[in-house]
């Protein structure tokens, strides 16, 4: 396994690159590529358990369709980019790991408008055991509330999972790093709860799941995958706006997504909660959907 100090661009392996594998060190961009200068690009964040990597058709899927809200088109099918990732597990010889697909456009011309600019795809895969401090998170993250909000949707393709929309999430999470923090919860332009730097958030109030509409930020797989979790238990869950003053009003808060995977939260700035059953039985069935069957049945019997 990788030293998680160990800078990205000096690890070992092979990153697929334009439909071919490229050695790790070598897989580079022009620094005048477009992707970098406007951030015309794309990417999608998937975790491979037991050599298989979870919902994987659903994320390039949505790859696909980011790119098409960014204006270019991916020159790979679904099933392209499918068979892809999982070569590129394969080659780098891991069963429990992250995949990063990223498309961008390219470098042949410099300026707001690349109408021309070559569409690029890469894969790289690594190991990234936990995205939370694994003590911490047994016992719930502490999060701050973000200065920085999410847009209204009529300024930014909310729907995409495009890279520019990350940079308040870097500067949030900075933010709440710098003081202690795990994550830090943004609010919408609305003033709303949306979702943190990057998973989506639930809260529990008398047994029932309470999580923002998506309608500024993505629905994402995870979160799609715990509310149906949650359902087939018999536990209503409420979509609808929340607002910050009704935080101390939930019992229970728990944060997912595909680096997050179900992550419980005692603290979100002044507001306090307890890591509940509710919280503890979503964790273990999302732990337990997204082993392959033959690993799921594994663990049962050990």
């Amino acid at each position: 396994m990788a030293d998680a100090a160990q800078p990205f661009d000096q690890r070992d392996g092979f990153i697929w690159f334009d439909g071919a594998f490229t050695p790790w060190a070598d897989a580079k961009v022009h620094v005048l590529t477009h992707g970098l200068h406007y951030a015309s690009a794309v990417f999608e964040g998937e975790r491979a358990y037991g050599g298989v990597i979870f919902k994987m058709r659903e994320h390039n899927q949505r790859l696909i369709d980011s790119g098409k809200l960014l204006g270019f088109d991916i020159p790979y099918t679904v099933e392209e980019i499918d068979r892809a990732c999982v070569e590129t597990l394969a080659k780098q010889g891991f069963e429990d790991a992250y995949v990063r697909p990223i498309a961008w456009r390219g470098s042949e011309m410099m300026g707001v408008a690349a109408q021309n600019n070559t569409i690029h795809l890469a894969i790289a895969v690594w190991q990234w055991p936990s995205y939370f401090d694994p003590a911490e998170r047994l016992k719930g993250i502490r999060i701050d509330l973000a200065e920085w909000r999410r847009p209204d949707p009529r300024t930014a393709p909310s729907k995409a999972k495009a890279t520019g929309l990350y940079m308040i999430c870097t500067l949030s999470k900075h933010a709440a790093e710098r003081k202690g923090y795990a994550d830090a919860l943004m609010l919408d332009w609305r003033g709303q709860v949306a979702e943190c730097t990057g998973a989506n958030v639930f809260f529990v109030k008398d047994g029932k799941l309470h999580t923002p509409t998506p309608d500024c930020f993505l629905d994402g797989i995870t979160r799609r995958t715990v509310i149906g979790l949650a359902k087939a238990r018999g536990i209503e869950v409420i979509e609808r706006a929340i607002l910050p003053e009704e935080l101390s009003s939930f019992e229970e808060c728990f944060i997912c997504g595909t680096a997050a995977e179900v992550t419980p939260v005692s603290e979100i700035a002044q507001w306090r909660f307890t890591v509940g059953e509710i919280t503890k039985t979503l964790m273990n069935d999302y732990a337990a959907a997204v082993r392959p069957p033959a690993k799921t049945a594994e663990v049962a019997a050990a």
